[in-house]
């Protein structure tokens, strides 16, 4: 086999339920490498995902494959059968364009090569597949709430019976008295959230053993979410209120209410926690928190329906007193959740939105690549990716001396042949050799890593790059495209009000800092570093020194 017909394939597993065993991944590689094998393919590299539905993209493994296939190191992605890729038509139909552009091959055990025909057929199958799954799955759930069985899921109250027979639920009295607590303070006229907040200071544990919080009692009323709209407390098993569908763009389910005569409601009189009469009185204070004015105005806007702008610092933000994260609190305001939510930090001061976000755009143009700080980083990452490269040099001597070897042993075998020696041994150890000479002819083939030089200038480049991205986060066309940027140079901000004012400590990611500083000399064509950088977290400072800043 010459060089040339080397195929370098990129092996995909999949198993979709929790139920399933973990044998199964093992069980398709094996096929895929025999398969593999008899095709004379050298296998580049393995990706698997466990437990989890093709139905989506967002798998881990068939992310990592897809930029691998992007890099131009594979030529035939191999997996067992079609459906282990993706069973969602768009998404099967997308993988086979793109990779027909790049010049891959989807192959599969079961069906081999995979043409425009396999796509349309196997495509339609699979999805009439999880439409099937999915109408068997919802008859057989009906069928344990007509037995008055719980259809999954375990509320706040209850635990499951243990037994042979599933969907058995028991009330727990620990937790019975805080919800017949939590009715009886509502009805009294005290909000969730100062509920949540008695909660937590008296050391209660909430559902799955977190704090407490006001969405957790408040909840949706028309939804039936929430502490206080749950009927299974009143004795009443509701199912088939929501239904969900998965958004296209980005793979998540979201819930849709179902028309009322469309639910199914049994008793469940030995699950009952709270009173009629309780319950009764919540309803009623609930409606007429909703007829209120203000409550009114806000449902009129239908503000759910207006998409929310992006923020620059959005999850970012951390209390530097107690670690948690900060969150809106007003239109224009920042503050500690833990403070305003939970009642468990004392940072409870607000910081306006604006100005904090451009203080930490003046810490990233100014103090996180300072001149001094960038010439001590470029002299350490030119010797540390010099030291690399002799190791990969000698690596890569090392398998030319190795294919010499085994050129030399062929040759000798085909001089061997020539003089009319035919042995099963000698045959055997031949095609050994050969693909042995095969797979070393394809390691070798990989060109060595081009030489990397970081632009002497790289801090002053990088501050003129950041000036213009902040610039750019005031115009709507090209926001969003300029907030991921700035983003991705963000690791973490922490925050903490002192007595001299507000103090900010900014960590960056010094990968994403040099490849926005980079030149054109020093990317590749995807828009990378020539280099692999590790990412490696900077503080913004003198020196990168932990330092802080007031405000």
């Amino acid at each position: 086999m010459s060089k040339s017909d080397t195929q370098r394939a990129a092996i995909y597993s999949r198993y979709s339920s929790d139920l399933s065993s973990d044998a199964s991944i093992e069980d398709q590689v094996r096929r895929c490498r025999a398969y593999a094998e008899a095709k004379g393919w050298v296998v580049s590299g393995e990706f698997e995902d466990r437990a989890i539905s093709g139905a989506s993209v967002l798998r881990p493994g068939y992310q990592d494959l897809l930029q691998t296939v992007q890099t131009g190191k594979v030529d035939v992605i191999l997996t067992e059968a079609l459906d282990r890729l993706s069973r969602d038509q768009e998404d099967i139909a997308g993988l086979f364009k793109r990779a027909r552009f790049l010049g891959v091959r989807l192959e599969t055990v079961s069906e081999g090569e995979i043409g425009e025909l396999h796509i349309g057929l196997k495509g339609t199958m699979n999805a009439l597949y999880l439409k099937d799954l999915a109408d068997k799955t919802r008859r057989g759930l009906e069928g344990r709430i007509r037995a008055r069985k719980s259809a999954g899921g375990l509320c706040y109250g209850y635990a499951v019976v243990p037994g042979e027979e599933r969907g058995d639920r028991e009330i727990v009295p620990a937790e019975a008295a805080t919800i017949r607590r939590i009715f009886e303070a509502f009805t009294a006229g005290k909000s969730p959230k100062a509920i949540a907040r008695d909660l937590n200071t008296d050391g209660i544990p909430g559902p799955r053993g977190r704090m407490w919080r006001d969405t957790a009692i408040r909840g949706h009323r028309q939804r039936g979410t929430g502490i206080l709209n749950n009927e299974l407390y009143v004795g009443r098993l509701v199912w088939n209120r929501l239904r969900y569908v998965k958004d296209p763009a980005t793979g998540k389910r979201v819930s849709r209410i179902n028309p009322q005569d469309e639910w199914i409601v049994e008793d469940a009189s030995h699950l009952r926690i709270v009173d009629d009469g309780v319950w009764d009185r919540v309803k009623e204070r609930q409606a007429a928190i909703d007829a209120t004015p203000a409550v009114q105005g806000i449902k009129k806007s239908r503000f759910w329906e207006h998409r929310r702008p992006g923020h620059l610092l959005t999850g970012l933000l951390h209390c530097g007193t107690c670690g948690g994260v900060f969150a809106s609190a007003g239109r224009d305001y920042l503050a500690c959740s833990n403070a305003r939510k939970l009642g468990t930090c004392d940072q409870r001061k607000g910081i306006r939105r604006q100005v904090l976000e451009g203080f930490v755009l003046n810490l990233l143009r100014e103090r996180l690549m300072q001149p001094q700080a960038v010439e001590a980083f470029i002299q350490a990452y030119h010797s540390e990716v010099n030291s690399g490269r002799d190791a990969e040099e000698a690596k890569r001597a090392e398998l030319v001396r190795q294919h010499k070897l085994v050129s030399d042993k062929l040759d000798g075998l085909y001089d061997a042949i020539a003089d009319g020696l035919r042995t099963p041994g000698l045959m055997a150890k031949l095609e050994a050799l050969e693909a042995d000479k095969a797979e070393l002819e394809a390691r070798v083939s990989v060109p060595p890593p081009s030489p990397v030089r970081l632009h002497p200038n790289l801090s002053a480049i990088y501050r003129q790059k950041v000036e213009r991205l902040g610039k750019s986060i005031q115009d709507p066309g090209i926001r969003d495209e300029a907030l991921a940027l700035l983003r991705q140079l963000i690791t973490q901000v922490r925050i903490i009000h002192a007595a001299s004012g507000w103090e900010v400590q900014l960590d960056g990611d010094i990968e994403a800092l040099v490849v926005l500083g980079a030149t054109t000399e020093t990317r590749d064509g995807h828009g990378r570093t020539k280099a692999s950088l590790s990412s490696v977290k900077v503080v913004a400072g003198v020196g990168f020194e932990p330092t802080t800043f007031r405000l």
